[in-house]
């Protein structure tokens, strides 16, 4: 399909609107499917990283009260 200038591109024979919407609403979909398994496994990290640091100050107070 060929569109004599930009403004018949993006009007779309008056279907611009919901084209542009669909696009739009694709790309933040697309966005959000990338960023979230990296937010998710970061946080995941942090978690780990805290329940390490938990069990290691438990061990230590054991240790400690045990001597």
């Amino acid at each position: 399909m060929y569109f004599e200038s930009w403004q018949a591109f993006i009007s779309m024979g008056g279907h611009g609107p919901f084209v542009w919407a669909a696009y739009g609403i694709t790309f933040l979909t697309l966005l959000f499917l990338i960023w979230q398994p990296s937010a998710q496994t970061k946080a995941l990290r942090k978690a780990v990283t805290n329940e390490a640091r938990i069990q290691q100050r438990r061990k230590e107070q054991r240790n400690a009260s045990g001597s």
